[in-house]
């Protein structure tokens, strides 16, 4: 005990080391080392004295050292008491670990038992359950594909002959079926009734021999009967009810079968309907530029042309009644707020050919026409010039009551409700143009 006093008491003693100095957060080697060789030496001697500072180095770091032994052998007893203190508490953490580590291998194991394993097992039936599900749900959807096109081919096979005998509200039925099977085709999407059909060799084969065939023949007889459509001068009211039924049905199933994948409800248009009025109607005005223009050179003819000419008209009236009496049908395809759906058959057809009615149209396009190949005929010498220019005033009066009377509905569609906007309009600018465009050139 008397031993260890004196060495503390020299431990307790301060020590001429600048602690604070090497302590610093800012001290380096370098900059010490400079500031001990400057403080030695004169900076203008050359060479400098080293071993100073390195005396004062080497001093200063056996200083330390016997500080450092010193500290060490005072405190060894409490340091070796304290590491024992940790090892004896360190064991007894390790023995209750082991216990708890133990403990949790076996509720491990024990869960994985009964959890882990029989999830792997439940996933796998899960796995079954979905594939299952999958193809029950695979088979409903073709079970409904087959029975739609079983349908199909019954209403098919009740058209009956082409011609006026053919049932054509069946067209109708036809249509709405195939686009039921074109909902369910078309419904490709993960979870939609259609998604996965297309890997089916059943639907495959329904789309080549059944679908796609009726499809084609439905809409080929639809556009027969607009290209077909007539409305004779001596028609009765119940042929002309008969005709008008019959036309409505044909564009019915035109605008349903109208494509529509792909095309944003606000933006679709009845492209099938619009194509087959559209040759309806432009046929008619080249059968008549034609016509008319061979008549104007053969006068004899030009009383039988411009009749049928009228009857073209006519027709293109009784078109136009018939379309603007006929609302669009609910389209099973294009249930959407968005969608503007037009008040009849008739704006889309005007829209498209951007004229306010189809006689307008009519005659304002023959007009049209018609001015050059009467110059072309006058520009040849002859007969037919001469006799055409001496006959100006009684073809202007021909072409004039054509024109008036080709804008009358026929007596059979003259009960024909909305009608009053064709019977109302004034066809004077029609005339004179038409007019114009064969007697004004006759000079």
């Amino acid at each position: 005990m008397a031993a260890t006093a004196p060495a503390e008491a020299e431990a307790d003693q301060p020590s001429y080391i600048d602690y604070e100095t090497f302590l610093s957060p800012d001290f380096t080697p370098a900059s010490f080392a400079n500031s001990l060789v400057i403080a030695t030496n004169n900076p203008n001697d050359s060479p400098l004295d080293l071993s100073t500072p390195l005396s004062r180095v080497l001093f200063d770091t056996q200083e330390l050292d016997s500080h450092i032994d010193l500290l060490t052998t005072r405190s060894a007893v409490p340091l070796l008491e304290f590491t024992q203190t940790q090892t004896a508490a360190s064991k007894r953490i390790i023995s209750e670990l082991d216990a708890q580590i133990q403990s949790l291998n076996d509720s491990y194991k024990q869960l994985e038992k009964e959890v882990i394993d029989k999830h792997a097992e439940a996933d796998e039936v899960r796995q079954v359950a979905l594939r299952l599900w999958e193809t029950l749900r695979l088979g409903r959807s073709v079970g409904r594909c087959l029975q739609l096109a079983r349908q199909l081919q019954v209403q098919h096979s009740e058209l009956g002959a082409s011609g006026p005998g053919q049932d054509h509200a069946a067209l109708v039925r036809c249509a709405y079926t195939i686009l039921s099977i074109r909902e369910v085709l078309d419904s490709k999407a993960p979870g939609e009734e259609g998604h996965g059909l297309e890997r089916v060799d059943a639907i495959k084969s329904l789309q080549e021999t059944v679908l796609s065939p009726t499809e084609r023949s439905v809409r080929e007889a639809a556009e027969r009967v607009v290209r077909d459509f007539a409305v004779p001068s001596n028609l009765t009211f119940a042929q002309g009810d008969e005709v008008r039924t019959r036309m409505e049905s044909a564009l019915t199933v035109l605008y349903l079968l109208s494509p529509t994948l792909g095309v944003k409800p606000d933006r679709w248009t009845p492209r099938l309907l619009v194509q087959a009025l559209e040759t309806y109607v432009r046929s008619a005005l080249q059968t008549s530029v034609t016509t008319l223009s061979r008549s104007l050179g053969q006068l004899p003819s030009l009383e039988r042309t411009l009749a049928d000419v009228t009857a073209k008209c006519q027709n293109l009236v009784s078109l136009e009644l018939v379309l603007e009496t006929t609302k669009p049908p609910a389209h099973p395809l294009l249930q959407s707020p968005t969608a503007a759906k037009p008040l009849n058959l008739i704006q889309p057809l005007l829209s498209h050919l951007e004229t306010g009615s189809l006689p307008s149209y009519f005659w304002r396009s023959m007009a049209g026409s018609l001015t050059s190949r009467v110059q072309e005929i006058m520009s040849r010498p002859g007969v037919v010039a001469r006799t055409l220019k001496s006959n100006r005033q009684n073809v202007g009066d021909a072409i004039r009551q054509a024109v008036v009377k080709g804008c009358q509905a026929p007596a059979a569609f003259a009960g024909v409700k909305g009608r009053g906007r064709v019977a109302d309009s004034n066809w004077d600018r029609e005339i004179a143009v038409m007019v114009g465009s064969v007697v004004n050139n006759l000079r």
